[in-house]
């Protein structure tokens, strides 16, 4: 199965939120090839839950959330994505700022 490079689905996943009338920036800019990638949900300025595309054990991709149950602690938020980002410096970092952000990834993430 042929894997579609990080760069490739973050521009997807950008523009398919634009198209849906929503708000989606690079917070932090991954590898281009691999890099793992952590969505911040958020609806009108927000915060919603942090999704996480991770490799399952039965060779496809799963959207898990990750991170501080909380989402209103933006503390923990920012130190939770600070310990990622130094643990994984291919970490691609994405906001998204729309209705029913998780819908839109899952479907998103359906395509790929």
């Amino acid at each position: 199965m042929t894997r579609l490079k990080s760069r490739f689905l973050v521009d997807l996943l950008l523009r398919r939120t634009e198209a849906a009338g929503g708000f989606a920036t690079v917070l932090a800019k991954g590898d281009d090839t691999a890099g793992i990638i952590l969505v911040q949900c958020c609806e009108r300025g927000e915060p919603g839950p942090l999704l996480e595309r991770r490799f399952s054990a039965d060779g496809h991709y799963i959207w898990e959330a990750v991170g501080p149950t909380d989402a209103k602690d933006s503390e923990s938020r920012a130190n939770y994505q600070d310990r990622r980002r130094k643990a994984d410096p291919d970490l691609w970092f994405i906001e998204l700022d729309i209705a029913d952000a998780p819908r839109l990834v899952a479907e998103w993430g359906a395509l790929t």
